[in-house]
């Protein structure tokens, strides 16, 4: 027992310092600067960072555990508990926002002799609104608990994990709310400044709300490398792990043998005929979305992929899969997507449809809510691919992300034993490293940590300067013209006539940017305007019927900031 409570702290704590604390990250901090703002150093606000935290461990281990059997005996929506947080988190924004309605949230509490229980003293409610919408990276460990919570095997083992697993993230969000209390105590410009202290932190409560509708924290997630993946491998590759984890005994006749494949194997491995998929309630991107049998795919190669629409790292995934299934789809591979939600709003099949649309997944999908043939596969990780030969054999299995030149390498292989003759076309991927494309441009970061692809010839540093487009720019590659002042994430024009030169091998090219304005893109002669505005989004601005080489001219206005390319 005292080894798995460990094994959850240790899994909380990467989680809580991994990426995927960006979305709550804003409102944890203010959290408790726009309280002690109202409140100078009274007492109560002092208290206001732990019951924030102890309010989502509270909610995200019930919510992880127990959520979903009891709106399933009620039969309410798997997504109910999600969108009550969200609209609690509008409601204290607002509360914090206007005095007025902030006295009519009040009114309820009245009774208890302790006055401001709305928002004042609210650290708990809003630390429970926190813990329905807080979606952490998968590992190992969440793993374990999903499958727990889903399959109804929820014992002593695993509340203890769940909850280690949950004080573990919250540590890391502890210490950021608590700075945030301290700043607002000590820099004086906090004290000066108590109305638009909390006019901040009710801004960013509701649009938290507003972005996590609209999916929006999860292209932010994107835009930042995963810092903390060498020590989830750490993790979920120790065997002292895996024993501990595998509460379930999820060991049967029909995948007594998957074990026998090493994780991201180089080379194709032979681990038995490969499970069946069990108790799927639904399908879609199938003819008249009827279910798939493996035993009928005989004679094809098959990858299976599990995966969730909320997870980071299975979204990072996604778009090489996408990629392997154009390119080889008639070749003769096909994809399955086993959609295994970690969360009960995950259930809701409009929110996976939505969630592979946006995504582009064209391959079919199952929804295994049950996590029946997630447990068939004695799987615990998201993504999880599992590569079967033409004969039902799986011959491969690469948990999490990368790996993906191996796994394309080994695809081929298979492809040629089933059919010698096949025509293969150009591989997709040059390195196991992120999506790079051998007929389309790798996703191009502007931001000069994660410089991708810059074919200019001034020195791309942080900082104002002024650019110009090379005579002879290399292809797959962008340049900068005019003035730009260069950030670690995004890169933003300092004059009226700055613009990115962009040269790619694509079929749809796209732009991420935020702010307000319009962008210009000029192609072929041909000038597009493109509207922005908000957060940082996704813009489609090339969407071609296939894939071509291409020269853009994207003029960006001052108040635009831009971030990536990337290319489908």
């Amino acid at each position: 027992m005292l080894q798995l409570a460990l094994i959850g702290l240790l899994g909380g704590l990467i989680t809580g310092i991994s990426p995927c604390i960006l979305p709550v990250l804003p409102v944890i901090f203010l959290s408790g600067g726009a309280q002690a703002a109202r409140n100078g150093t009274n007492p109560p606000a002092g208290w206001r960072p732990y019951l924030v935290i102890l309010g989502l461990v509270i909610s995200f281990s019930t919510f992880t555990l127990v959520g979903s059997f009891l709106l399933t005996l009620v039969n309410l929506p798997q997504d109910l508990l999600r969108w009550i947080g969200l609209v609690v988190l509008v409601l204290i924004g607002l509360g914090l926002i206007f005095d007025s309605f902030q006295h009519i949230l009040e009114k309820p509490f009245s009774w208890i002799p302790q006055r401001r229980v709305g928002t004042e003293n609210g650290g708990l409610v809003l630390g429970l609104a926190l813990g329905v919408v807080y979606v952490p990276c998968a590992g190992p460990v969440l793993a374990a608990i999903a499958v727990a919570g889903a399959t109804g095997r929820v014992g002593l083992e695993t509340i203890v994990l769940t909850l280690t697993f949950a004080v573990g993230a919250a540590i890391p969000l502890l210490v950021f709310a608590l700075a945030g209390r301290r700043v607002a105590e000590r820099v004086k410009s906090f004290r000066k400044n108590q109305r638009k202290i909390r006019v901040a932190g009710g801004t960013m409560m509701i649009a938290l709300a507003i972005g996590l509708v609209f999916n929006l924290p999860q292209l932010l997630q994107k835009l930042v490398p995963d810092y903390t993946s060498t020590l989830q491998e750490r993790v979920q590759d120790n065997d002292a792990v895996k024993k501990a984890l595998d509460l379930g005994g999820l060991v049967n006749d029909q995948n007594k043998d998957l074990d026998k494949c090493s994780n991201g194997g180089t080379e194709l491995e032979s681990c038995g005929t490969a499970p069946d998929l069990k108790g799927i309630q639904e399908w879609f991107n199938t003819p008249g979305n009827q279910p798939v049998n493996l035993k009928d795919l005989k004679g094809k190669v098959v990858l299976v992929d599990f995966w969730a629409y909320s997870c980071i790292n299975c979204q990072r995934s996604v778009p090489h899969l996408t990629q392997w299934y154009g390119r080889y789809k008639d070749a003769g591979l096909e994809i399955i997507g086993v959609h295994s939600p970690e969360y009960a709003f995950e259930k809701e099949v409009r929110n996976v449809r939505s969630g592979a649309q946006n995504l582009g997944i064209a391959y079919p999908v199952a929804i295994d809510n049950t996590l029946s043939t997630w447990t068939n596969y004695r799987n615990r990780y998201w993504p999880a691919h599992y590569l079967i030969d033409a004969e039902g054999t799986v011959r491969h299995i690469k948990f999490g992300e990368g790996g993906y030149q191996t796994t394309e390498k080994l695809i081929r292989e298979l492809l040629k034993q089933a059919k010698p003759s096949v025509a293969l076309p150009a591989p997709v991927e040059t390195s196991d490293d992120g999506p790079v494309a051998g007929a389309t441009t790798r996703e191009t970061y502007l931001g000069v940590t994660k410089k991708v692809n810059y074919g200019g010839t001034e020195p791309y540093k942080a900082g104002a300067g002024s650019y110009t487009v090379p005579p002879r720019q290399p292809a797959d590659s962008f340049a900068l013209s005019g003035g730009w002042n260069l950030g670690t994430q995004s890169i933003a024009p300092t004059g009226p006539a700055s613009s990115i030169a962009l040269n790619y091998h694509a079929r749809q090219v796209y732009i991420v940017v935020s702010g307000e304005g319009t962008i210009e893109v000029v192609r072929d002669g041909r000038s597009t305007p493109v509207k922005v505005s908000g957060v940082p989004t996704l813009y489609r601005i090339v969407d071609d019927m296939e894939i071509r080489e291409g020269k853009l001219q994207v003029r960006i206005p001052q108040g635009i900031q831009a971030y990536s390319f990337t290319f489908g």
